[in-house]
């Protein structure tokens, strides 16, 4: 196989047993993503993304933006992805400074387009590395699972992304695990992560009101109960095809 080492042996009977092995090398990216945001935690990096470095970084990062617009999007789109692809819990705090920083509609496109690049790089880590070996060792009930996953892959998607109900890291991971296809997760992600992120980026281009008042600001405000129920109610919707599925099954 192109994703598993196999080793044989001979059990007690002298019949051979397959065992699935793990080739060293193939976890190298795994590892080096790894190191990476254990680096970014060593060098205190993960200190910049919080809003009161924004606050205190504003004028320079602004500035900059006008100064050198195309370099400063390049660096954005880089730094985002990295972020992602190493999982850093700072993903929201970099999607209202793209608002802040590039308006809220530039913000959402850089934001999308970063975010999907970053979680495909984890997916396709994740399935060369692991993925493929755990379900060579997977239960039936997994594989169940896994089946009734991939036939609805994304639609299931779209409601993992459009709702936060799991960590975004988590939901990069698991579609690598049951065999999602590339494609089917490529287009999920960038489709399921849209409406979430204008609104991160719509509350970003009216953070400059909030800094020049010194009021408070604080991810929670962003997700009222509106915003809530319409990222609810999108996510139902994308569950459409699902239940036409199985209504036309039973009947």
């Amino acid at each position: 196989m192109d994703d598993q080492r196999l080793q044989v042996s001979r059990d007690a009977t002298g019949q051979p047993v397959r065992r699935v092995g793990f080739p060293v090398k193939r976890a190298v990216p795994l590892v080096a993503l790894a190191a990476a945001a254990a680096a970014v935690f060593a060098f205190g990096l993960d200190d910049y993304l919080t809003f009161e470095a924004l606050r205190e970084n504003r004028h320079l990062l602004t500035n900059f933006v006008a100064d050198q617009a195309t370099l400063a999007v390049v660096l954005y789109l880089l730094i985002y992805a990295a972020s992602t692809a190493t999982s850093l819990p700072g993903g929201a705090i970099l999607t209202v400074a793209g608002g802040f920083l590039f308006g809220p509609w530039l913000g959402t496109a850089y934001v999308v387009v970063a975010a999907t690049v970053g979680a495909t790089v984890v997916f396709l880590i994740a399935r060369s590395t692991v993925g493929n070996i755990l379900r060579a060792k997977a239960e039936p009930a997994l594989r169940k699972m896994e089946r009734g996953f991939q036939g609805n892959a994304l639609s299931y998607l779209l409601v993992l992304r459009l709702i936060p109900l799991f960590p975004f890291w988590l939901v990069n991971l698991a579609p690598a695990l049951l065999g999602v296809p590339l494609r089917t997760y490529v287009i999920g992600t960038f489709l399921g992560i849209v409406p979430g992120v204008l609104v991160f980026a719509l509350a970003g281009a009216g953070l400059g009101n909030v800094f020049d008042t010194d009021e408070g600001f604080s991810l929670a405000s962003v997700l009222t109960p509106e915003v809530i129920t319409a990222l609810a109610g999108l996510s139902v919707l994308s569950l459409t095809p699902v239940v036409y599925k199985k209504l036309k099954t039973r009947g």
